[in-house]
C-alpha cells in the first residue's frame, strides 16, 4: 500500500523537471520555451519548500513539468544523464532515503520515458491522469464507449433466497500476499524506508520495535513461512469447490526488483498452492498490479520486444497451465484476461485491471479500451446470456479506482448484463470493504456488489487475512449468487507472543481463526445488493453499526473511530462502484475534492 507504491511515475517526473531546470543536462543551449515553465516551476518549489511530499504535489507545478519534459525529450537530453540527475534531486529534497532514490529512477527510466515520449497528452491531460480531474480533463465521462449489441435487455427479476437444502458453494478467496524474501525477524519495524521489517531497515535512534517471527503490525510484508502457514491451514479447512486469486504475489521493495526476482516469486507462491490445496482444486488467477516490474508497468499488446509483458505472462502461462484450458491461456498470454466455464451454467471472467489503472502510466500513450478487454468482456456476456449461464467476475483493482471512462463503460455493461454477471470479487486496497452498483437512470436501484476482500499481508499495521464465500451451488436454476461470507485472520499478537506455555515465544504453528460471517455480524438474512443497500443505510442512520464495520474494515485491528469527513467519504466509496461518481456524493455533502484525495489513498497499493 504506502509510500513508494502510488503513482511512481508522478516522483519520477518530479525529479526529473527539477534536474532538467537544474542543470541542462545534455544540451550546450537553453531549452526553447523554458522561461515561463521556469519561472511557474520556481514559484511551486517555493511553496513546497523543502517539505515536499508526493500528495502536496501541486497542479501547476505538474503541469510546468510536463511541459519542460516534453519541451526536454524532443531535444534528446540523453536519458542516462538525465537519471543520474534525477536520483540526485530525489536525495536532496529529501523524497525518500537514498538508496531508494537511485535505485527506483534507474528502474523507472526506460519505460516511463518511452511512455511518455510516445504519450499524446497535452499537460493538462496528463496530469488529470496523475492527480485526478481537479487537474485536467484527460479523463471526463464517455470521451470512449463500448459497443453493446443490439440486443434488448431481458426483464430483470429480483433475485429470491434458495431452497433450504439446496447445494452450496465453498469458495476460498487470496488477494494480495505480498510475500517478502528478506523479511528479518527482530530487524526494525520503524524504519525511514517504504518497507521494513527486513535485514537493511535503518530506523530513527529513539524508536525501534522488532520484527515478528509471524509478521508485524507495520509497514511491512510477510515472510514465506506465513504464506505457507495460511495454506496449511487452508488446506485443512477444505474441501472447497474452487479458489479465487486476485494477485499481487512480491513484496512492496518496488525500488529493487527485477523480472528473474518477480518470476521465482510467481512460481514460488504457485507452486505452494498447488502444493497444500492439490491437484482436484482448481484455482483460478488474476493479475495483479505488483506483478511487473516497473510495478504498474503493464504495456497494452501494441508494444511488442522486450517492454512488452510477454515475459511475465508467458510464466503465468506455463505456471498455471494445469488449472486453465488452451483456450483461455492464449488470451492469457496476449494480454492478461481470460474467460473459462466453471461448470454448466455457471463462467468465471478474469479481468487484466492494470488496462485500467491511473498508475499505469502506459496508458497515457493510449487509455481507450485497453487490448480491446471491455469489448471482448462486453462478446463474453451477451454469449452467456445466449446460453443462459451466469457469470463471476474477478479481477485486482476494484472498477470504481479505475480511470473514469474505463470505470463507467464498467458499470454501464454490468447495468446491461445485471441478470447475467451475479458475482464480482476484487482485491488490492488491503481492507475489507464493498461498491454497490445501482440502475443508472435514478441511482436507486441496486444491481450488483462488488466484493472487495481483505490482503493475506499485514500491509500496513493490518493482521493476516484470507476470504471465504459462500455461493449459490450447482442445480438448475441457480442464481449462483453470494449467500454469505466469512473473514479469517492470522492475530499476530498471539502467534508471535505464546502465552500460557512453558517456553515462550511464537507459536510455532498457529492457527487462522474466524473474525466475522457477514449475516451475523450485520444482521443480514442474504447477501444480495438490496441487503447491501440496506446496510449503507444503516451505517448513516446507526453509528454503532458503521464503527463495527470500521473494525472489521481493518481486519479486526484497534482503530481510532471513523467519523465526520472520514465516515461520509467512506460511505461515498461504498455506494459508488465507479469512478468520481458525484451524484452518490453530493447528498452525504463529500466534496469532489475530498472524494478524490480519499480514492487516492486507497491507490497506493
Amino acid at each position: 500500500m504506502k509510500p513508494v507504491v502510488f503513482g511512481l511515475g508522478t516522483f519520477f517526473l518530479l525529479c526529473l523537471g527539477f534536474s532538467l531546470l537544474s542543470s541542462h543536462v545534455g544540451t550546450a543551449h537553453p531549452v526553447p520555451g523554458e522561461t515561463e515553465a521556469h519561472a511557474r516551476f520556481v514559484d511551486a518549489v517555493k511553496k513546497l519548500q523543502l517539505g515536499y511530499g508526493w500528495r502536496n504535489l501541486t497542479c501547476s507545478f505538474c503541469k510546468a513539468l510536463f511541459i519542460i519534459v516534453d519541451v526536454s525529450l524532443g531535444a534528446e537530453i540523453n536519458e542516462e544523464r538525465v537519471a543520474r540527475m534525477v536520483a540526485e534531486v530525489c536525495v536532496k529534497l529529501h523524497l525518500e532515503e537514498e538508496g531508494v532514490c537511485r535505485q527506483i529512477t534507474e528502474l523507472f527510466r526506460d519505460d516511463f520515458i518511452r511512455a511518455l515520449q510516445e504519450s499524446f497528452l497535452w499537460p493538462s491531460e496528463a496530469c488529470g491522469v496523475l492527480l485526478g480531474p481537479d487537474c485536467g480533463h484527460f479523463d471526463i465521462y464517455a470521451p470512449w464507449n463500448v459497443s453493446l449489441p443490439a440486443v434488448p435487455k431481458p426483464p430483470v427479476s429480483p433475485p429470491s433466497p434458495p431452497q433450504p437444502g439446496s447445494p452450496r458453494d465453498r469458495v476460498l478467496f487470496l488477494t494480495d500476499v505480498h510475500w517478502d524474501r528478506e523479511y528479518q525477524e527482530g530487524s526494525s519495524a520503524d524504519c525511514k524506508e517504504p518497507l521494513c521489517c527486513r535485514e537493511q531497515s535503518r530506523h530513527p535512534p529513539w524508536l525501534h520495535r522488532a520484527a515478528g517471527f509471524w509478521g508485524t503490525y507495520s509497514k511491512c510484508d510477510l515472510p514465506l513461512r506465513t504464506v505457507e502457514n495460511m495454506l496449511q491451514n487452508v488446506a485443512l479447512a477444505g474441501p472447497w469447490d474452487r479458489v479465487y486469486w486476485t494477485g499481487d504475489i512480491p513484496a512492496h521493495n518496488v525500488w529493487a526488483q527485477t523480472r528473474a526476482q518477480q518470476l521465482q516469486e510467481l512460481v514460488t507462491v504457485t507452486r505452494l498452492i498447488q502444493k497444500y490445496l492439490g491437484p482436484s482444486v482448481t484455482v483460478y488467477p488474476a493479475v495483479g498490479n505488483h506483478e511487473s516490474t516497473p510495478v504498474n508497468s503493464f504495456p497494452p499488446p501494441f508494444v511488442h520486444g522486450n517492454r512488452s509483458s510477454s515475459w511475465l505472462y508467458d510464466t503465468m502461462a506455463e505456471e498455471w497451465r494445469p488449472w486453465l484450458s488452451p483456450q483461455a491461456l492464449q488470451t492469457l498470454r496476449r494480454a492478461g484476461f481470460y474467460t473459462e466455464q466453471i461448470q454448466p451454467g455457471l463462467r468465471l471472467v478474469s479481468l487484466n485491471m492494470n488496462f485500467c489503472a491511473r498508475e499505469n502510466f502506459w496508458l497515457m500513450v493510449n487509455s481507450t479500451d485497453p487490448a480491446d478487454q471491455l469489448q471482448w468482456l462486453v462478446g463474453i456476456l451477451q454469449e452467456a446470456e445466449n446460453k443462459g449461464e451466469k457469470v463471476h467476475i474477478i479481477g485486482h483493482i476494484p472498477p470504481g479506482l479505475c480511470l473514469k471512462s474505463w470505470s463507467w463503460n464498467y458499470y454501464h455493461i454490468i447495468n446491461r448484463y445485471e441478470s447475467t454477471v451475479t458475482g464480482q470479487f476484487f482485491g488490492h486496497t488491503h481492507v475489507d470493504e464493498f461498491q454497490m452498483f445501482y440502475d443508472e437512470e435514478t441511482l436507486t436501484r441496486p444491481l450488483g456488489v462488488a466484493f472487495i476482500a481483505p490482503s493475506v499481508t499485514t500491509y500496513i499495521n493490518l493482521n493476516p487475512g484470507f476470504r471465504v464465500y459462500y455461493v449459490d451451488g450447482q442445480y438448475p436454476g441457480s442464481t449462483h449468487l453470494v449467500l454469505d461470507h466469512e473473514t479469517y485472520i492470522l492475530n499476530l499478537t498471539e502467534a508471535n507472543n505464546r502465552t500460557g506455555a512453558e517456553v515462550s515465544g511464537p507459536d510455532p504453528n498457529p492457527k487462522w481463526t474466524l473474525l466475522y460471517r457477514a449475516s451475523e455480524a450485520y444482521g443480514l438474512s442474504s447477501l444480495f445488493p438490496s441487503d447491501w443497500d440496506g446496510l449503507i443505510k444503516t451505517f448513516l442512520a446507526d453509528d454503532r453499526v458503521f464503527q463495527r464495520f470500521w473494525r472489521l474494515y481493518h481486519k479486526g485491528r484497534g482503530s481510532q473511530p471513523c467519523l465526520d469527513t472520514c465516515k461520509t467519504a467512506t460511505i461515498c466509496f461504498l455506494r459508488s462502484g465507479r469512478y468520481d461518481d458525484q451524484r452518490q456524493c453530493a447528498q452525504l455533502g463529500v466534496s469532489r475534492r475530498e472524494m478524490a484525495r480519499a480514492i487516492r489513498e486507497k491507490t497506493l497499493c
